[in-house]
């Protein structure tokens, strides 16, 4: 059996998705989707740039074979070349460990094998591996690949190197792998991989959302979590939250949520706020009604019902550090009217402009609350005002005008979602999107297919999709006033009906 570093990558992200590769029935994966070819592509980009300040060498060879692969890497090594890009590099799991009572055939292909000074079996030099990675920082999974390349480099040339590399994006010099760190770490994760390898189940799977929407086995997943009722579906449970419930045999939405939250609170990850908006959350859930959390915020502190309100979005290419469309929903409920704007960078020189026009916008309405969902748009005003220079006299006032939804939501009630993102909640609330398929994710792919091909219709999807979180935002604080005016409402007509 093969294993590669990228199985390794995997595991360490999700002990669940290389056990499918391997063992399961590859037509049941998911097709892959807009975003994750985007990344595909992004990174091809990225190791071109990289490249094009090396002159490199890369194996010849016929596709699938990997003994010509790794023969080939063998003659560049035995020449001295300086770069290899792409080797690759087959040893046996035996060799690592001797004491290993199963052999794999181990793949190492790090994406540079740089030559440095020292004595290998090539001559008075040696190679160490670097990888370019798309990431920002040297994250754990990065540095483990690193040591598996670096191990696997050991058993072909008779020395270990001293080091590896990681070329991340936001580095002018390469990042030090130190080995003899996280070389032991890296065996124990492979040992833990191979024993998984051989159960006749897969890991449970554990639902993250942010990690798993880009797994091609994301559908076969949920599919399960969902019959099942798995407890990563409930908002609030994260994996260290969830090892602790489970050494308390709290795996069911019933056992939670019928937990005393004063159980909870001294465990790892958790606190009694946590703990009690944890059960709350679960009960909300079974119940399949929004309940009130004993922490929330006072009425006094919540949102409310303004003659004129504007609602704020914006779409972003982080690649390109692009805020390219500020959209605002004008809501003016004394002349019952309301009117979009859609202040959008067609190219990246626009920026400015567009934020010239917000500040303009925001500025006609001084006393109108700025109504949005999550940090993002009070953070990108803010580093906007400091990139274009906007006097703190100008933009402090609009500041103190934002009101997030969000924050407001989930300090003061559990809804029976799974998610606390915008398009859950709002869905919840019977509200959709004009089209069904459009995100933030794709919205990003769209305005790279804008840049690229100059159709028009790439920037209309998204101008709706834009005005269409406007219009959710506004469906979410609108049923959260109403929902509190209610319930006190009714909390004022018992008061009164025990006084009498």
């Amino acid at each position: 059996m093969l294993i590669n570093a990228e199985h390794l990558l995997q595991y360490q992200r999700c002990k669940r998705r290389p056990i499918l590769d391997i063992n399961a029935d590859k037509s049941l994966r998911d097709a892959p989707n807009d975003l994750l070819s985007k990344l595909q592509q992004d990174k091809v980009i990225y190791h071109q740039g990289i490249l094009a300040g090396f002159d490199y060498e890369k194996p010849q060879y016929s596709p699938g074979n990997r003994e010509a692969a790794q023969a080939a890497t063998l003659e560049l090594m035995q020449r001295g070349v300086e770069y290899i890009y792409q080797g690759v590099l087959l040893s046996n799991y035996q060799d690592w460990v001797e004491t290993a009572s199963e052999n794999y055939t181990l793949l190492s292909r790090p994406d540079l094998l740089v030559k440095q000074s020292g004595e290998s079996c090539f001559g008075d030099w040696m190679y160490v591996p670097a990888n370019m990675e798309l990431g920002k920082r040297p994250k754990q999974e990065y540095q483990v690949v690193a040591a598996f390349h670096a191990q696997a480099l050991a058993a072909i040339q008779g020395v270990i190197p001293d080091k590896a590399w990681l070329i991340l994006r936001t580095r002018d010099i390469s990042y030090p792998v130190d080995l003899a760190k996280w070389t032991p770490q890296m065996f124990q994760i492979l040992e833990e991989f191979i024993e998984a390898i051989k159960s006749p189940e897969p890991p449970e799977m554990f639902i993250s959302r942010q990690k798993c929407n880009l797994c091609h086995w994301h559908s076969q997943c949920y599919a399960i979590a969902q019959a099942q009722n798995h407890l990563s579906l409930l908002p609030g449970v994260t994996p260290v939250r969830y090892t602790q419930l489970q050494t308390l045999s709290l795996t069911t939405l019933e056992s939670l949520a019928n937990t005393n939250p004063i159980i909870l609170e001294d465990l790892p990850g958790f606190d009694s706020v946590v703990a009690t908006k944890l059960t709350i959350q679960a009960q909300a859930v079974i119940e399949q009604r929004p309940l009130i959390l004993p922490t929330s915020l006072p009425p006094a502190e919540l949102t409310f019902t303004a003659p004129v309100e504007l609602y704020f979005d914006i779409e972003a290419q982080p690649d390109l550090d692009l805020d390219y469309l500020l959209g605002v929903l004008v809501v003016d409920r004394q002349n019952n009217t309301q009117q979009f704007y859609s202040f959008l960078a067609e190219s990246p020189e626009d920026e400015e402009l567009v934020w010239r026009q917000f500040i303009n916008l925001v500025g006609q309405y001084p006393d109108a609350p700025i109504y949005h969902f999550c940090v993002y748009e009070f953070d990108t005003v803010k580093r906007l005002a400091k990139l274009y220079q906007t006097p703190k006299s100008l933009v402090n006032p609009v500041l103190n005008r934002f009101v997030d939804v969000y924050e407001q939501l989930i300090q003061s009630v559990a809804l029976p979602v799974e998610s606390y993102a915008l398009k859950v909640i709002a869905r919840w609330l019977g509200f959709e999107w004009r089209d069904k398929e459009a995100s933030g994710a794709k919205c990003i792919y769209w305005y790279d297919q804008w840049l690229e091909t100059g159709d028009r219709s790439f920037l209309e999807i998204i101008q709706r999709y834009n005005e269409d979180d406007c219009h959710a935002t506004r469906s979410v604080k609108d049923w959260l006033v109403n929902f509190f005016q209610n319930e006190c409402s009714i909390i004022q007509e018992s008061e009164v009906r025990m006084q009498k």
